[in-house]
């Protein structure tokens, strides 16, 4: 019985996160709150509190579940591809994919909460700024990996274009969300793999630009 608790509470908890993500991108994470959550979940406020004590907690929380989530959604799909050029295009594909899902209606929980919070010192920054951190470091050791295998010059900076697939992700987000997402996500892609192609002695192995 008590494991079966256990297991309850593990599952309302992850999917008050669940619901915390999306509040976050239509909202703001400065805007989410315990009300706000308890009447998307049709639960009680008092229940909320028995996982987080405070707003900035639930804050906390919901940004790491977004990185989990991130990492489900976007990294290991795209970890299935071979090592070198295709795995890091995989991985921008995978991204722009999920910024079109919809599931969540602000594109990107990172993008937006990152924005928010980026002259706003204290925890929350300091979460975020580790999750962004964290990402350029895994597209740098893709590029990395890449030019090792002779698929990209060796010349290339990895964190130069660790920094530009960022960034066409990044306006990909935004953009989709004021101007006609079609052609956003098409400049986007479009963008990143001339950038790669440009780079690849061996441009076969990615799709025409």
């Amino acid at each position: 019985m008590i494991d079966g608790r256990l297991a309850r509470g593990e599952r309302s908890r992850a999917a008050a996160l669940d619901a915390a993500v999306v509040l976050a991108t239509e909202s703001g994470l400065d805007g989410l709150s315990f009300n706000q959550l308890a009447e998307r979940l049709g639960v009680s406020k008092s229940g909320l509190f028995a996982h987080w004590r405070t707003k900035e907690e639930l804050q906390l929380a919901a940004a790491d579940h977004a990185e989990a989530r991130f990492t489900e959604v976007i990294v290991r799909p795209a970890l299935h591809q071979p090592r070198g050029v295709r795995r890091l295009w995989a991985l921008h594909e995978q991204r722009l994919a999920d910024i079109a899902s919809g599931e969540l209606p602000g594109g990107c929980f990172f993008c937006l909460a990152q924005f928010e919070f980026v002259a706003r010192p204290g925890p929350v920054h300091a979460r975020l700024a580790g999750a962004l951190e964290r990402w350029h470091v895994l597209l740098e050791r893709l590029v990395t990996e890449a030019v090792e295998l002779g698929e990209l010059r060796a010349d290339t900076d990895p964190q130069q274009l660790s920094f530009e697939l960022n960034a066409h992700g990044t306006a990909a987000v935004y953009e989709s969300r004021l101007l006609p997402a079609s052609k956003v996500y098409a400049h986007a892609r479009t963008a990143a793999l001339v950038r790669l192609r440009g780079l690849s002695p061996r441009p076969e192995l990615l799709p025409e630009a």
